[in-house]
């Protein structure tokens, strides 16, 4: 009780000192910023993970200065610099999330689309019995079992607001599965839409849920980039947090160089890349994802390792109160 205190008191101070206003001021305006709460998730993470590559895997790790002197090094587009020991060389790490609306984005809302969203990602499904030929049969079976509703009340097709209306600009001139469906749907405003979308998510969701990257990067100069999407050699390991989609914060890394190009640059990664599923408690991914950070920093190539003196490190201490 008196280490809640202790820190509450903390976090208190902490408000009235940077903001200058009280606790329920700060909460309210955090829960009505989802930005804010962004940037706040964003630093949650990478602490996280530092205090797992130094206390799980015992690296050394340093954090990549973000206010770059100079023009910053095309190899360096990391949060923190990191070695297994002293003797070793230093590799840079790069930290992210998990896509947050990928179910949503690929409307596994409907029936028809969870099939074949399913069927195409069925190689990282684990109770798929992958030496018969039945895939999508073994898909059907599992949604009758799992997700029984998408058979009767949720058999019809939903569909966005926006494309409603653009459809119903430009009907069809014979009836069709899909123009039946908007005949249904034509009368509901855009939150009541919205809330049968959202319904059903969150029935799906309680199931399955989606692990998919969202890597969008900028285009400039000193970037060296020629699309919006990181390249491979900016870093040496990339981290997912998978909490938007878990319990809790877990990290899964990859070697960049060992995922897929992008279509448009071989040198590039791709932006998404569905890396797996969370079933219930069951987290299953493709085997260029691995959530031991050692077997990954193996695949590492000592070549693509940097040079301690091209270095920019944060320095940034940060101020402890006395006990």
């Amino acid at each position: 009780m008196c280490n809640k205190m202790i820190i509450f008191d903390k976090i208190e101070k902490f408000v009235k000192d940077v903001f200058k206003t009280t606790l329920d001021i700060f909460l309210d305006a955090l829960k009505l910023s989802p930005n804010a709460q962004g940037y706040v998730s964003g630093s949650v993470t990478e602490l996280l993970l530092k205090n797992e590559i130094e206390g799980t895997y015992k690296c050394e790790v340093k954090r990549i200065r973000e206010k770059w002197e100079g023009k910053k090094h095309p190899n360096h587009h990391g949060d923190f610099y990191f070695r297994i020991n002293k003797n070793s060389s230093w590799y840079v790490l790069e930290s992210k999330g998990v896509k947050s609306n990928s179910e949503k984005w690929h409307k596994l809302y409907n029936y028809d689309n969870l099939i074949k969203f399913l069927y195409n990602h069925s190689d990282k499904i684990p109770w798929i019995d992958h030496e018969k030929d039945d895939i999508e049969d073994q898909i059907k079976i599992w949604i009758m079992n799992e997700l029984p509703k998408f058979l009767t009340e949720y058999r019809t097709n939903l569909y966005d607001y926006e494309e409603i209306q653009k459809y119903l600009n430009n009907p069809p001139i014979r009836e069709t599965e899909k123009s039946r469906a908007i005949e249904y749907l034509k009368n509901y405003s855009r939150d009541e839409i919205n809330s049968k979308i959202d319904e059903r998510l969150a029935y799906l969701m309680e199931k399955i849920r989606v692990l998919e990257t969202h890597f969008v990067s900028g285009v400039s100069g000193s970037s060296d980039r020629t699309q919006a999407t990181p390249r491979k050699d900016e870093f040496n390991i990339i981290s997912i947090d998978i909490f938007l989609r878990h319990s809790e914060h877990k990290f899964i890394y990859a070697n960049p160089k060992l995922l897929e190009s992008s279509g448009g640059n071989e040198d590039h990664l791709q932006q998404n890349y569905i890396m797996g599923f969370v079933f219930k408690s069951q987290i299953a991914y493709s085997d260029e994802w691995n959530d031991d950070f050692l077997k990954v920093y193996d695949t590492l190539n000592e070549e693509d390792s940097i040079k301690e003196t091209d270095m920019q490190i944060d320095n940034r201490q940060f101020i402890r109160e006395n006990e």
